[in-house]
């Protein structure tokens, strides 16, 4: 009888053990909308390449909700999603966070308690939202040409260049941290604000990507965070990539570079067609700038050059007056096209242009292999690749 209450004892035991670590294995998201009364709140993953939702709960009286979920061996991020507002979040341990807000300012009025990183993103957060309106303000003005081309692309620096500084601070405090990362990848319009293509930005993710490697090497986030800082730094060089990703979030990425545009005699040109077997200055610009002559000339030097020894330009109009960019473009040797989408063009999104001109060197093969950050040195890198 004693050998079978032991044994009772023990299988008790054993799994309150198992119950208990569980328990530790686990972090717990919990708190209050309100107003939420019968709404859907979704609880979701935001991975390196897709969201996953994890679970759902209708919203009860008093507004309380609750999640557990597994804790991630390495920092991720997760978001509370109420109809079309994120709150997003990041968990690294198992923690307790609580989050409380309400329906109406779900995303723009929330608090967060018992997780410092998560305070951190939220306050990334509305920086992001307040550079985003900004920018948006700007592009409506570009639009509807209240504001130059050269003003618009000066204040969208000034805009950017506002939101890097505060950001680079969670970035250079813990380059380690679910912060750092988070600030890296924070988008206007698509855009990632931190350019992996920048000389300046890059090493911001050298500095988060080494970090995250040393601590974390296995986590799929890592892995992707590497390999664009990897082939960012080969794009800075000069040197051509094996599989190289402007657009984040591009898989394939010859698919993405490819453009077909009309030019000032509505025909068709592509990209890909044009640079078969040359080397393809690809740059995107405004024909109403103020320096647009004296760089076309240059340019046109450089072209008068090459040309004949296979170097072409395929030139992308962002402008809002078609007149302008006509009149000029009609007088340029090389291929001229314009967006008629102007700074809301798709384009700008998987190239990550934020101001203009801006411009890449693509190879014989058809592979961007560099940025162009110095055009004094722009026939020199011409000539490497014409070898």
């Amino acid at each position: 009888m004693k050998r079978i209450i032991i044994h009772i004892l023990l299988a008790i035991s054993v799994t309150g053990l198992l119950i208990s670590c569980s328990w530790k294995n686990q972090f717990t998201v919990k708190g209050t909308i309100n107003d939420g009364h019968k709404k859907v709140l979704y609880f979701e993953n935001v991975s390196a390449t897709n969201v996953i939702i994890l679970d759902s709960v209708k919203i009860n009286k008093s507004g309380s909700y609750k999640f557990k979920h597994n804790s991630p061996e390495a920092p991720d991020f997760y978001r509370l999603r109420l109809n079309h507002q994120f709150i997003n979040f990041s968990v690294d341990s198992t923690e307790i966070i609580t989050i409380n807000s309400d329906t109406l300012n779900f995303a723009k009025s929330y608090t967060v308690e018992g997780s410092y990183e998560s305070e951190n993103i939220k306050l990334l957060t509305f920086l992001q939202l307040k550079t985003s309106e900004i920018f948006n303000q700007l592009q409506k003005q570009y639009r509807s040409q209240t504001i130059t081309s050269d003003e618009y692309s000066e204040q969208v620096k000034i805009c950017v260049n506002n939101y890097k500084e505060e950001a680079i601070n969670y970035i250079l405090t813990n380059p380690a941290s679910a912060s750092a990362y988070f600030a890296l990848f924070q988008q206007i319009n698509s855009l990632l604000i931190f350019d992996p293509y920048d000389r300046a930005d890059s090493k911001f993710y050298g500095s988060v990507a080494n970090n995250w490697n040393q601590k974390f090497p296995d986590a799929p986030r890592t892995k992707h965070l590497v390999n664009l800082f990897t082939n960012s730094l080969m794009v800075l060089r000069g040197e051509k990539t094996q599989n190289i990703d402007i657009d984040a979030n591009a898989i394939d990425s010859k698919e993405y570079f490819d453009i077909s545009l009309l030019s000032y005699n509505n025909i068709e040109y592509r990209l890909s067609d044009i640079g078969k077997n040359k080397v393809v200055l690809l740059e995107f610009i405004s024909y109403d700038m103020k320096e647009i002559l004296l760089h076309n000339q240059e340019i046109a030097r450089i072209y008068g050059k090459y040309n004949s020894k296979g170097f072409e330009i395929y030139q992308v109009s962002l402008d809002i007056d078609e007149h302008i960019w006509k009149n000029r473009a009609i007088n340029l040797p090389w291929f001229c096209v314009i967006d008629p989408k102007s700074v809301n063009s798709d384009i700008l999104r998987r190239y990550n242009i934020r101001e203009i001109p801006t411009g890449f060197l693509l190879d014989k093969q058809g592979d961007i292999v560099k940025r162009v950050e110095d055009y004094t040195k722009l026939e020199e890198d011409i000539l490497l690749l014409l070898k």
